[in-house]
């Protein structure tokens, strides 16, 4: 797929490029985003490099990762990332994001997720967006929930950080939960049986 850019009330959602990798380098010195990120720490000039020139655009070439700078729009300023991510089940996506730390606590990251949710499935043919992230990670939690997804549970060593298997909160946001139709149709159960009870013909 060919990179696209994408706008927002605040944000400039575009494909990273090399005249990123110094601001890339610099946010990720953050121990917060090591901690609770799957990018190497200690984080190297030469690991930025190999992001934003060769990882994030090679993703766009073979269409299996869609990586964006948030950017403030006018100034230009980096305030975070986000990535989707193609999984391997049908129309299933996975999001991730990090915000650089001076600009948390503005809802940029919620306003990236929301507005990539809405490409995801009006261009990707996406019918689920999920999110993970490891059990503790409070302020991706919160995004994730400001944006509507819904918490369906959690997987035992569902995450693998620098080497280490960690267990994972997971959720998930559908397209009508954005009020946007899906690609495929959806017939979900409403109405589950307790175990050993007669169905409603029965009774």
């Amino acid at each position: 797929m060919e990179p696209i850019t994408l706008t927002t009330r605040r944000l400039l959602m575009r494909p990273f490029g090399p005249q990123d990798t110094y601001k890339v380098h610099a946010a990720c010195q953050d121990p917060d985003i090591q901690r609770w990120t799957v990018i190497p720490s200690p984080y190297r000039l030469t690991d930025a490099e190999l992001f934003t020139a060769t990882l994030a655009p090679g993703g766009w070439h073979d269409d299996s990762s869609y990586s964006f700078a948030l950017v403030l729009r006018g100034s230009g300023t980096l305030v975070g990332a986000l990535g989707i991510d193609r999984r391997s089940r049908p129309g299933t996506y996975e999001v991730g994001y990090w915000s650089a730390k001076e600009h948390r606590g503005r809802g940029y990251a919620t306003e990236a997720v929301l507005g990539s949710a809405r490409w995801a499935f009006s261009s990707l043919g996406a019918d689920r967006l999920e999110w993970r992230a490891e059990i503790g990670n409070l302020a991706s939690r919160a995004v994730a929930l400001r944006a509507g997804f819904r918490l369906e549970g959690e997987q035992r060593s569902g995450l693998l950080n620098k080497g280490v298997r960690r267990d994972a909160w997971t959720a998930a946001l559908l397209p009508s939960d954005l009020g946007l139709p899906g690609s495929r149709p959806y017939l979900p159960e409403r109405h589950a049986e307790r175990p050993g009870a007669a169905p409603d013909s029965a009774r």
